[in-house]
């Protein structure tokens, strides 16, 4: 069977839709190896040079390509996918996101990590994003098959787009197989060092802040706890601008009183992230809605207790 897949997301692996593509991309072989998978690829796409033998990939270009990302990647969903799928007699046409194409060249699989801009008013956006919603709720219902990744997804799924539930199939994400225990001695504290982490014990979160992560009630909750109690290290970019949609954490740590016990440490190297789970007391979790929630896994695999919320 000849495959084909969107490949739109494989340069961008810091989003949670780049890192499953990747994943996707180095054990889709191994596991199906009577098939053969075609990697369809945007213009200024870097990931061809990398990619694993059993791959084959072409560059699909778009009008846009110079005018507007975000009229690049519509178009490139629903014209330029599409096109070459059936350029090259696909017999499936895989969409590893949200994202399928509206005319099929092929029966579609199409991935649904969540259904955050229908379920969370805050990030429903303006006009275009929410007719951006409704465009893919609507090329989903026309899919052959949707994945999505838990069995809360699934139920989501089928109760707001109508999807009958014999076509969406929940299939579980898994952490990668460096969230082990850590083997090298050395490397906690290389990265203690590294990051600039407190002696103390500390709790940790590493994750986004956009509103759904209640970072700003993770703050407030650790703020209850005594003034000699474990340090909160907090990885991962911060927001660019302190807002409703991204808070800053460290205005509220320190309208608190805690910020020299609230340590934000920026970006985390993914090679790093298991020393890190596993100099914590516990990794810390609160997100209000998620498909799934892989750092959840991650840590546990890590050897790393997790607080989280139900």
């Amino acid at each position: 069977m000849r495959i084909a897949v969107n490949g739109w997301f494989l340069d961008q692996i810091a989003t949670g839709s780049g890192q499953y593509l990747a994943a996707l991309v180095a054990w889709l072989p191994r596991s199906e190896p009577e098939h053969e998978f075609h990697l369809i690829l945007p213009a200024g796409s870097r990931a061809m040079a990398t990619l694993p033998i059993s791959w084959r990939a072409t560059r699909a270009a778009t009008p846009f390509d110079a005018i507007s990302r975000n009229l690049a990647k519509l178009w490139f969903e629903q014209v330029t996918f599409p096109a070459a799928a059936r350029a090259m007699g696909a017999d499936v046409a895989f969409v590893p996101y949200w994202g399928a194409p509206l005319r099929h060249p092929c029966p579609v699989v199409v991935t649904i990590h969540d259904l955050i801009p229908m379920l969370l008013p805050l990030y429903r956006g303006g006009v275009l994003q929410r007719a951006y919603t409704q465009l893919v709720a609507l090329t989903a219902r026309r899919a052959s098959a949707v994945l999505t990744d838990s069995e809360a997804g699934k139920r989501d799924i089928v109760a707001h787009l109508g999807i009958p539930p014999e076509r969406v199939h929940a299939v579980h994400l898994a952490a990668g197989p460096q969230y082990r225990p850590v083997a090298d001695p050395d490397a906690p504290a290389r990265v203690r060092e590294k990051y600039g982490l407190p002696a103390a014990p500390f709790l940790l979160y590493l994750g986004g802040f956009d509103a759904r992560k209640n970072v700003t009630r993770m703050i407030e909750g650790y703020a209850k706890l005594p003034a000699d109690g474990p340090h909160l290290v907090i990885g991962g970019a911060l927001p660019a601008e302190d807002s409703p949609f991204a808070p800053d954490p460290r205005p509220l740590a320190a309208r608190l009183g805690v910020a020299e016990r609230v340590h934000c440490v920026g970006w985390v190297d993914e090679a790093d992230k298991p020393a890190l789970y596993a100099l914590a007391l516990a990794t810390v979790y609160l997100s209000e809605y998620e498909g799934f929630g892989l750092p959840v896994i991650e840590a546990m695999s890590s050897g790393s207790p997790v607080l989280t919320a139900e």
